[in-house]
């Protein structure tokens, strides 16, 4: 359960981590957790992070550096920050933007802090921000929408996609008021500062949004929203929560069980994210069996959950290697395909895909056993098996501790103790002869490790 946890609330954890829970109970586990997300401190800004464009010496060049250190700065994040990580690469799969769009490091890193800074206050607060960010700004056309030349689109995606579901309690009528209303943050000081609204190009007519009339501003939009469809929102965004963190699957029983009371929990909080997250990560249905390995992994769960299961080496080296391999897999770091973002689950895996996830753990693997870490992989087996010398017990708590439910047939076990006995003869596994000590041993694990990065339950979490 556990492991469940880490899995699915962070990139999974090394066995250290999984032993220290076990004092707790899971109330406590859960708390521990969502204070720990909540009390980290956002990631330091970099000295480029309010640049202006007069502030480089060779924009072209310094951006795309500095877009890169943070594209790596959000990995070496996501794979150590557990529920904080996890939860701001949701957000950003929610309030989407893509840098290939924008193409602006400090919009970037301004953008991500936003998103780290919230991940766990008020949504409806988080909401208003985000509207605001200079990246959105720019990505959704905000810095277009004037009186005179209104632009619908972040209109249309604040309704759509960030707070009411596609057709969900708006029309037509309410997207044209709300674009009016959001007119105004059109200018800067200069290209790369900070957008600011400047009442010239505010449309200052009467607008009907949700059936409400009057002389509407961007704040008057949130608080409307809210007010007007609070109970929408509610159910929209804990629908997600739900997906992301539980299953893909809703039914009408877990909408009525699950959802609606969740929902009912989000507005009677006026919209704090905690105690909605609190109460989905203690249910019942979140530790049930029938929860387990229902979730495709994400190209980043792929290798960051094998690496922190592992307590396997990285470094920015192979951190930008691993960036690159998501890409190859479909999920480019800080550039989802559209406004949409990712549609994650079935969606990560085809016969390419699949055959680049088989490739970048074979060589992660080969690179650690020709790079100096073969007595890392003894040291594993021997931390998880308490030192055994039975092969068949071996390969089945690495099958265990990897994988998130049982092998589907006995032979599936039976071919991973093949594989991990190798070329060492059966009569001195049989004499108990042979040990984890042996020189053997780390190609045995490195093997194994591979072959249980290509079953088809290693793709599930």
């Amino acid at each position: 359960k556990i492991r469940h946890v880490y899995r699915r609330l962070g990139f999974s954890a090394p066995m250290s981590d999984i032993d220290d829970a076990l004092a707790l109970t899971p109330s406590n586990f859960i708390d521990s957790l969502v204070n720990t997300a909540m009390g980290l401190p956002t990631t330091p800004a970099p000295f480029w992070a309010q640049y202006v464009v007069s502030d480089f010496d060779d924009f072209n060049f310094e951006n795309e550096q500095y877009v890169a250190n943070w594209r790596l700065q959000i990995g070496n994040d996501y794979i150590s920050e557990t529920l904080r990580g996890r939860l701001v690469g949701f957000w950003m799969n929610h309030f989407v933007t893509e840098i290939d769009t924008v193409n602006y490091a400090p919009y970037l890193f301004q953008y991500y802090n936003r998103i780290q800074g919230l991940c766990l206050g008020n949504f409806r607060e988080f909401t208003r921000a985000m509207g605001l960010d200079n990246m959105m700004l720019l990505y959704l056309n905000g810095f277009e929408n004037t009186n005179n030349s209104p632009n619908e689109n972040y209109a249309r995606e604040l309704l759509e996609l960030f707070t009411l579901g596609e057709g969900n309690g708006y029309t037509q009528n309410d997207i044209v008021d709300t674009a009016r209303a959001l007119t105004g943050y059109n200018h800067w000081a200069e290209p790369g500062a900070q957008i600011y609204f400047d009442a010239s190009t505010f449309d200052a007519g009467s607008k009907t949004i949700f059936g409400q009339e009057g002389n509407w501003g961007y704040d008057d939009v949130i608080d409307l929203l809210f007010q007007e469809r609070g109970s929408l929102i509610a159910e929209y965004i804990c629908s997600k929560l739900y997906q992301f963190f539980v299953s893909p699957s809703i039914d009408a029983t877990i909408h009525q069980n699950i959802i609606q009371p969740l929902a009912a929990t989000f507005v009677n909080e006026d919209f704090e994210m905690a105690p909605v997250l609190e109460q989905l990560f203690k249910s019942e249905h979140f530790f049930d069996e029938r929860a387990l390995s229902v979730v495709v992994k994400s190209p980043f769960d792929v290798i960051f959950n094998f690496i922190n299961e592992g307590s396997f080496f990285y470094d920015d080296t192979l951190m930008n290697a691993f960036l690159n391999y998501a890409a190859l897999m479909g999920q480019e770091i800080c550039n989802p395909p559209d406004v949409s973002g990712w549609q994650r689950d079935e969606s990560w895996i085809n016969s390419s895909t699949i055959t680049v996830r088989w490739r970048l753990m074979e060589l992660y693997v080969e690179y650690l056993l020709e790079e100096g870490h073969e007595a890392h992989f003894v040291t594993l087996a021997k931390d998880l098996t308490n030192d055994s010398n039975d092969p068949a017990y071996i390969a089945n708590v690495f099958i265990e501790h990897f994988i998130s439910k049982e092998l589907y047939t006995t032979s599936d076990y039976m071919a991973a103790t093949d594989i991990f006995k190798w070329e060492v003869p059966q009569n001195y596994y049989d004499q108990g002869i042979w040990s984890l000590d042996w020189s053997s041993a780390p190609m045995q694990v490195a093997l194994l490790l591979k072959h249980i990065a290509r079953m088809p339950e290693f793709q599930l979490k």
